[in-house]
């Protein structure tokens, strides 16, 4: 059994090899040796086979070591198709656990290997393998690789993938899609730059199991393919809806007077649409706020009028005489001297101070409002976020809930590329949306059982506060959020502040890391990861002539075995990273390096 402090160079020459041909050539010469003297030939067939036997124990170390070596030869690009991914899903499904390519644990022994080949120098040790201009892909040659799965209980925990453009974060997301989508669970797609092969694939594992239908399209470049989706249809207390809006108002603290007033006007509005028995959708809540909200307010007049003040008609005739052609001041009055005494209305309240505020001011608090819903109700997202289509029309019309019900799986296009502003409104909607479904499982256990998994790629591109919500509170609705980002910047960016982003960084307990350049990424990344103590060997020679004394000579040879501090794996190296190579720390402490294959898909 070899000892803990022994020491050993990966990759060092295969002496093994040069000392099995050692022991074969000694059999072959004592076999000589035996044809040319007879009288030997017994001890010398014995010490042939003592040879033999040597050279097969040699010959066997030294090809583990050169298989060891060929690893370094291994790693291009490998694909896998749709069948072969599904019998994987199945598989791993059996075990509570989903698949994530193929690689091997990353432990102290790898780190040690790794740092042992930084210390003597990667080309000058391994050569020309070493020169691979897509990345360092013998870090990968480090251990032999297998499958490598991981419990589906921690996608609960949630998912960050980090790493620059087009190392593979997109081609991560196709396997984890399909694979939830084979698992019959609900998929939301976010994805900001508008993937052709993400979209594609995802279609195509629908179909691969059958259920072509529960695949769902929405793109604003595409409003002729794309379903329509209402942001405001599901809620269960009113001052949701006006919270949902209100979140896309930009703000650095989410408190500051625009966005409380924005939020009073949005839920007057939303409160009186309600009373008139309208369902609220951002076209209507436009119109509104622009517009100003008169003719709302005399409608919800009427109505609460007739409902709760008897005779109002005959009591209110004397008002409408006095104000003659204002019809809407002679309502107010009447319902400020008579009706308020026998029906007030908290909600019919808020939206007469909301008529009566200045208008002057009105505009200006409002200022940061109206931008967002009309970039939200905008050709063609007027139809695709605000349906309101005749009976009998054959557009799809659904909901983030309906979505959950029926584990559909939605690809939401932004087309951010062509328009940012407008693709990051839509996305930030979206997700307060989920967070407000997410809410009612959590309080009232609808569909809890049912997994619903979100992945959001370019995820600064649309993260708000309700999306940070639903990653700190959306665990136990089941909601399993894996987002996707280049580096850490660009969430301190999006939120404006460095704490939020830490915030949602927490919020990750799965962190799989691509190749990543920005340095301080790679430093949060690597911090996430236990120290270890790194063996090295030092060697002192030394000799010494004592001029004093006549002939004195001495000599020394010494071996040290040394122990330091080191990164398990060093945040430096994680800009070598070739594609589709990765590093991943899960929940529970388990460290993988990997690799993933490309998706195909027909179509």
């Amino acid at each position: 059994m070899a000892s803990p402090y022994d020491f050993e160079l990966p990759w060092r020459p295969n002496f093994e090899a040069r000392m099995a041909l050692v022991w074969v050539s000694g059999a072959l010469l004592i076999l000589l040796f035996a044809v040319a003297t007879p009288l030997f030939s017994q001890f010398a067939a014995i010490l042939a086979i003592g040879c033999a036997v040597a050279a097969a124990w040699r010959g066997y170390q030294a090809y583990r070591r050169l298989v060891e070596a060929s690893r370094l030869k291994l790693f291009g690009k490998e694909f896998i198709d749709l069948a072969a991914l599904a019998k994987k899903a199945r598989e791993s499904a059996q075990q509570n656990a989903f698949w994530l390519g193929k690689g091997f644990p990353w432990t102290d022994i790898e780190a040690t290997k790794l740092h042992t080949l930084i210390a003597l120098g990667v080309v000058r040790t391994l050569g020309k393998a070493a020169q691979q201009t897509e990345g360092a892909y013998w870090i990968h040659g480090l251990a032999p690789e297998s499958d490598l799965y991981s419990e589906l209980a921690h996608l609960v925990g949630h998912t960050l993938i980090v790493g620059t453009t087009r190392v593979g974060k997109t081609r991560i997301f196709d396997l984890l899609i399909a694979q939830a989508i084979f698992r019959g669970e609900t998929v939301i797609i976010i994805d900001p730059k508008g993937d052709h092969a993400l979209a594609r694939n995802a279609r195509a594992a629908c179909e691969a199991c059958g259920a072509g239908d529960r695949f769902v399209y929405f793109h604003p470049a595409h409003p002729d393919r794309s379903a329509c989706i209402d942001p405001l249809r599901n809620w269960n207390r009113k001052t949701e809806l006006a919270s949902r809006v209100a979140a896309l108002i930009p703000s650095e603290t989410g408190a500051d007077p625009f966005t409380a007033f924005g939020w009073k006007v949005l839920n007057d509005i939303t409160n009186g649409m309600i009373a008139t028995g309208h369902r609220p959708n951002l076209v209507q809540l436009r119109r509104y706020v622009e517009g100003g909200p008169e003719n709302l307010l005399l409608r919800v007049l009427k109505i609460h009028f007739t409902s709760h003040v008897r005779d109002w008609e005959t009591r209110a005739a004397s008002y409408i005489r006095r104000y003659k052609d204002r019809l809407l001041e002679a309502y107010i009055t009447f319902y400020q001297d008579i009706a308020i005494h026998e029906a007030q209305s908290v909600d019919l309240d808020g939206l007469i101070s909301t008529y009566e505020h200045n208008r002057d001011h009105f505009q200006k608090m409002v200022a940061s409002l109206i931008p967002i819903l009309s970039m939200l109700t905008s050709d063609p997202l007027q139809e695709l976020l605000s349906p309101d289509f005749e009976p009998g029309h054959q557009r799809l019309v659904t909901d983030m809930s309906k979505i959950i019900r029926g584990n559909k799986v939605v690809y939401i296009g932004l087309d951010s590329l062509a328009d940012s502003t407008v693709g990051s409104a839509i996305g930030s909607i979206m997700l307060a949306d989920l967070a407000a479904v997410a809410g009612d499982r959590y309080n009232y256990g609808i569909d809890s059982l049912t997994p619903v998994n979100l992945f959001i790629d370019e995820a600064a591109e649309v993260l708000n506060q309700p999306a940070i919500q639903l990653m700190n509170k959306g665990g136990g609705a089941e909601f399993r959020v894996t987002i996707a980002t280049q580096t850490f910047a660009d969430f301190a960016s999006r939120l404006g502040d460095e704490n939020k982003a830490r915030q949602v960084l927490a919020n990750t307990n799965n962190k799989i890391a691509l190749r990543v350049l920005d340095s301080e990424t790679q430093k949060y990344i690597a911090e996430g990861m236990p120290p270890i103590k790194v063996r090295s060997m030092m060697l002192r020679y030394g000799h010494n002539v004592d001029t004093h004394i006549h002939d004195e000579y001495t000599a020394s040879y010494q071996e040290q075995i040394l122990e330091e501090e080191a990164e398990l794996f060093p945040a430096a190296m994680l800009g070598e990273l070739p594609p589709l190579h990765f590093i991943a720390r899960l929940s529970g402490g388990r460290t993988l390096k990997g690799r993933v294959p490309i998706l195909l898909a027909e179509g």
